[in-house]
């Protein structure tokens, strides 16, 4: 596949070019032309007609949707995607029908010109608004989010042109590879959502620190920082021991909420006695800092779905196919907010407390350093042995005790 990175389609975006972005094969799967609105010109515009649906949509923040007064089409949104499109409109000065190339390139660019007010805009017309979700991509993965991030990120104002492009024979919508034939033949830089995702999470700051306390514990004094997230304003916590901004390789656990184990002592996981014994460790060490990830409940799917997955467990299947039966991922958590917690507290090379390897991803793209896996272990019960060995089987957990007591067993 000819992916390009990120930066190539925000500097090509920068330039008023076009990009190919190309969705997520678990959603529609098709490709969209994309470009600033401020660089809409009647042969940029054209080439859209020629290539694409030309349903030509603007994706506009919501604030100037509101500027603007474009309710949303309709009040029950029932398309696949939901897509948030507003009445259609058409420049009043200047323009003819509304349907040509330059006529529609005369209205995206007043629908961003801070002296076109809503009386100066037919309604309906031949050009399609649509209304951004606050967070972009990072909240929702769809092609009106990206526009606009890639036109922020360019330092462009934050509005875009989009369609979806179709196959050479206006048939169906056009799909890999035929987008990467097309995007080579036109010489346009070609790029995926998944990939903006990516770009944005290590690239945005998603965290603000926003209180802090001393916390005495049976491990000693902590001091506790509650952070809030941008994208949801979620709060997470971090406790850290010694002089954590100074100091090289520290002791780190990274620790996804989960109630029923942390608080109510559950033994169907590992989780509380995980929590416990990473504060031992930076108790005997003098200093390191537990990360504590809200909205990671079961692996993010929430307590509700949780313990339906508990329940079908109790029926024989594992952890993995009990979620996947409920229709949701076996592991839906993201570690990039963790991440940016420890770069805020100073952390660059870590020692990290984990039995799974799959964190090392989610954290080193942040420019941390791992140097370290410090095993996180606990003697397994008769009721969470069945979960630890799916753990280790089937999501490459690392747990040597469970072949140890195999072995005592033999």
């Amino acid at each position: 596949m000819s992916i390009s990175p990120i930066e190539d389609a925000i500097e090509a975006i920068a330039r008023g070019e076009i990009v190919v972005v190309v969705d997520d094969e678990d959603r529609e799967n098709e490709g969209d032309l994309i470009m600033s609105a401020q660089y809409a010109t009647p042969e940029k515009i054209a080439f859209f007609l020629k290539h694409t649906s030309g349903f030509i949509c603007v994706p506009l923040l919501p604030e100037r949707v509101d500027e603007l007064d474009l309710p949303l089409m309709v009040a029950n949104n029932t398309e696949s995607q939901r897509t948030a499109f507003t009445i259609t409109v058409d420049y009043k000065h200047g323009t003819t029908t509304g349907i040509s190339a330059a006529d529609r390139a005369l209205t995206i660019r007043a629908l961003i010109d801070e002296n076109a007010k809503a009386e100066d805009f037919a309604r309906p017309g031949h050009v399609l608004p649509l209304r951004y979700r606050p967070g972009g991509v990072l909240k929702r993965a769809g092609h009106t989010e990206a526009a606009i991030d890639l036109v922020k990120a360019a330092g462009l104002k934050p509005a875009g042109v989009l369609c979806e492009v179709v196959s050479e024979s206006k048939a169906e919508m056009a799909r890999l590879p035929e987008l990467e034939s097309f995007a080579k033949e036109h010489n346009l830089v070609l790029i995926t959502i998944a990939d903006l995702v990516r770009y944005r999470r290590q690239n945005d700051k998603l965290v603000k620190r926003i209180s802090e306390a001393t916390i005495p514990t049976k491990h000693g004094k902590f001091t506790c920082y509650a952070y809030e997230s941008v994208l949801d304003g979620e709060h997470h916590l971090a406790f850290a021991a010694g002089d954590i901004a100074s100091e090289e390789n520290t002791l780190v656990r990274v620790h996804s909420e989960c109630l029923t184990g942390d608080v109510f002592g559950s033994l169907r996981c590992d989780c509380g006695p995980q929590l416990e014994k990473a504060f031992e460790k930076i108790a005997e060490n003098g200093s390191g800092v537990v990360v504590y990830l809200r909205g990671h409940e079961g692996r993010g799917i929430g307590i509700a779905h949780k313990l339906r997955a508990y329940s079908l467990q109790e029926q024989g299947l594992d952890t993995v196919d009990a979620n996947l039966e409920l229709g949701l991922p076996v592991d839906s958590r993201e570690y990039g907010i963790g991440a940016q917690i420890l770069v805020d507290l100073g952390v660059t090379s870590m020692r990290l407390m984990t039995n799974n390897p799959s964190k090392y991803g989610g954290l080193e793209g942040f420019g941390l350093d791992i140097v370290e896996r410090v095993p996180l272990e606990i003697e397994p019960n008769g009721d969470n042995l069945a979960y630890l060995k799916t753990k280790a089987e089937r999501m490459g957990h690392i747990l040597g005790s469970l072949d140890e007591r195999e072995n005592k067993e033999s």
